[in-house]
């Protein structure tokens, strides 16, 4: 139904229930009012990349990972598979009259936040790096999940509102401050882009304070910036247990009344918590008004009601259960991997040639890992496939696969394992047995996450540095010293610099968290199946740069992020190879009569491999002192190139983006628009490493 006639419903709904039952259903474990025949509903699910903690279903790469395929036509294919499997879902739980946690149709993401510091722990969470990337890709994810009506799929939520990115053990007392600047052009695009483009349902607020208020109460954010500004029409959620942090962390108010009003009075419609309990008794003392409940309480049912979800019914109320990890779906996750592995490294080794080896030696482990696969914020498959069932299954007994774990994926830090590199030897004696070692290493949820959902305490879901855990680094160096050839296989959703293996190794995939079945993935890219074309949603720098950063706990954004960095990084943002040879022959660049331009590119593959590419456009206002420090990415379009031949590409820039941010936080035309159309960014690390420039093009 139309957002008028949903709102008309549920100010006539809301009207009927008394005070206190208006305050019962501000909960995000909003109870039934059998009276009215208002069933009860839990608020709280998760989608980061497949429908998560609800049992079974199809696990997609995490979602740093998808962002690495720069595709959101395939984000929004994805979004449109997840609000299906979560309305499958929901259709039976609800008839067997299970309504708990994890188990409707709000689903709280996509995690728009920047990584803009890669010792986050949660960043790959997140669509890497870059406010425009990221808005693309999060508009074309909430679009996927909530349709285009007339009633909703499922409902989104853009979190964490706002200036969210870390460090995960202050985040319940942290101030974050940024400049208006800053806060313009770095840390508020997506969030805006979401809102007054892809009319996302639902923001969530951020746990930490920005500029000195709770984002869940905060003044300017939520009234003057959300409400005001982009004029919002959803509801406002806070994070879980963030509004308890006002009188408990913050300190900016003295009770857990006092924080229910603080909250409520500024827009927090749902919390996700305990606070709101007390809500009642805040109206009551005369700290909150009936006017302010109902609001909420209004805003809230609007929702349900635009999901049809009241007993208007829809056409999704029919979909089967049959539906979940089906073969359709399971396609598309392994798509999605496909496009999201990025080739960092290769002397030409890759794609292996399977006749060439007779004995392959899989070390590592994360190469028998399931939890290497699916990130955090995932649901269940019902089959798994690792790295090493991947390889086995593709050469079967073409070559002999042997295994060794070659170390705990954090052996220095497990008590009572005894000797910590007991599986060296082992790892030594596979590789000098192998034609060819594919050695799998990196992280997963326990050493990279969020502050509670992790094993990882001495950082509280941080990372400490750049670097893999020592056990592994010193199981890379034993087999290294076999002298066979090496190929790595990083599974991890950050940064990170191999240091020894770095020069050494002869090809590096980075294959994030791939999903349920990523193995196979892997597995088909190495052995030539499937050409590698993903790109860095985020820039690698070596571990020695992080003195050249920014202390973690500065929000300012100069020194962060390929915009703003003054040093060469290990690879940059949007940097990935291919098994093709693809490159922008020529490119032209038009201006509309409205701002916007229009970019035709001639890419063409002059390799003997077809393969999937990404072409990027930068932006620079040369001349500007307003302009960030290095050119910003203004477009992209990911393109299939056959060998040996050419394509045309078009893609388009808005005149906003055109515009530079002052200190005032004003967009403002200023020095003279510079394109630059190619693979990848128009740096010296990129040309360093692909050997190819971008085509520059004046404005």
């Amino acid at each position: 139904m139309e957002r008028k006639t949903a709102i008309e419903k549920a100010k006539a709904l809301v009207a009927q229930m008394t005070t206190e039952e208006a305050c019962s259903q501000l909960r995000y474990d909003a109870p039934e009012i059998e009276r009215l025949g208002v069933p009860a509903y839990n608020w709280w699910s998760e989608a980061l990349h497949g429908v998560a903690r609800a049992g079974i279903a199809t696990v997609f790469p995490q979602a740093v990972g998808m962002a690495a395929a720069f595709d959101p036509e395939m984000m929004d294919e994805i979004a449109d598979i997840v609000a299906t499997e979560g309305r499958a879902k929901y259709n039976e739980f609800s008839a067997r009259g299970d309504r708990d946690i994890y188990k409707g149709l709000t689903f709280w993401t996509p995690n728009i936040n920047i990584f803009r510091d890669p010792r986050w722990g949660r960043g790959h969470e997140t669509y890497g790096e870059d406010p425009y990337l990221t808005a693309e890709l999060g508009k074309a994810f909430v679009h996927g999940l909530q349709g285009d009506g007339p009633v909703m799929k499922a409902a989104a939520c853009a979190k964490h509102y706002a200036v969210h990115s870390g460090p995960e053990a202050l985040r319940h007392e942290f101030d974050a401050k940024a400049s208006i600047k800053d806060m313009e052009e770095t840390y508020l695009p997506a969030f805006e882009a979401l809102v007054t483009e892809a009319d996302v349902e639902s923001v969530m607020g951020a746990y930490n304070r920005t500029n000195g208020e709770p984002c869940c109460g905060h003044s300017v954010l939520m009234v003057d910036i959300l409400r005001g500004k982009w004029k919002f029409k959803g509801h406002f959620v806070s994070d879980c247990w963030a509004i308890q942090d006002f009188h408990t962390n913050h300190m900016v108010t003295n009770s857990v009344e006092e924080s229910a009003a603080l909250a409520i009075k500024n827009g927090c419609d749902l919390n996700c918590g305990n606070t709101y309990v007390h809500i009642f008794k805040a109206y009551n003392d005369g700290l909150v008004t009936e006017e302010q409940i109902r609001t909420a309480a209004e805003r809230l049912f609007t929702t349900r009601y635009l999901l049809g979800i009241m007993g208007d019914g829809s056409e999704f109320d029919s979909i089967d259960y049959s539906v979940v990890e089906c073969d359709k779906h399971l396609a598309l996750a392994k798509r999605a991997a496909e496009k999201s592995c990025v080739l960092l490294k290769n002397d030409g080794i890759l794609p292996l040639d399977i006749n060439k080896y007779k004995s392959i030696g899989v070390i590592g482990p994360n190469a028998y890992s399931r939890a290497a696969l699916i990130g955090n914020y995932h649901g269940y498959s019902s089959q798994y496939i690792s790295v090493l069932e991947g390889i086995r299954n593709y050469v079967g007994k073409d070559a002999k696969v042997l295994y060794s774990e070659g170390s705990k994926l954090n052996g220095d830090r497990v008590e009572g394992l005894g000797n910590n590199d007991d599986r060296i030897s082992e790892a030594r004696t596979v590789a000098a047995h192998s034609d060819l070692v594919i050695m799998v290493v990196g992280l997963d949820e326990s050493l990279e996450g969020e502050q509670g959902d992790t094993g990882n305490s001495a950082a509280s879901g941080d990372k400490l540095d750049l670097l893999l855990p020592g056990s592994q680094r010193r199981m890379m160096k034993a087999v290294m010293a076999e002298g066979k050839p090496v190929v790595v296989v990083l599974m991890a959703g950050s940064s990170i610099d191999l240091e020894e293996v770095n020069d050494s190794a002869k090809a590096i995939l980075h294959a994030w968290y791939p999903g349920g079945q990523g193995g196979e993935t892997v597995a088909d890219i190495l052995f030539g199946k499937v050409s590698p074309s993903g790109k860095l949603s985020v820039t690698f720098y070596h571990n020695d740069d992080l003195p050249k950063m920014p202390e973690f706990t500065d929000y300012d954004m100069k020194g962060r992020t390929y915009r703003y960095i003054d040093f060469k990084p290990l690879y940059p943002f949007g940097y990935g190879l291919t098994y093709g040879d693809v490159s922008v022959k020529s490119a032209s660049a038009s201006l509309q009569d409205n701002g916007d331009a229009k970019v035709e590119a001639v890419v063409v593959n002059t390799g003997k491999c077809d393969t999937e590419d990404v072409v990027q456009v930068y932006l620079q206002n040369e001349g500007s002192k307003d302009a960030p420090k290095n050119p910003r990415l203004a477009a992209f379009k990911r393109v299939s190139v056959p060998a040996g031949e050419q394509v045309i590409v078009n893609m388009s820039i808005k005149a906003k983006q055109f515009t530079v941010v002052d200190d005032s936080g004003n967009h403002v035309n200023e020095g003279t628009p510079v394109l630059y159309v190619g693979m990848g960014q128009p740096d010296e690390r990129t040309a360093e490493l692909t050997g190819k420039n971008s085509v520059k093009i004046a404005l």
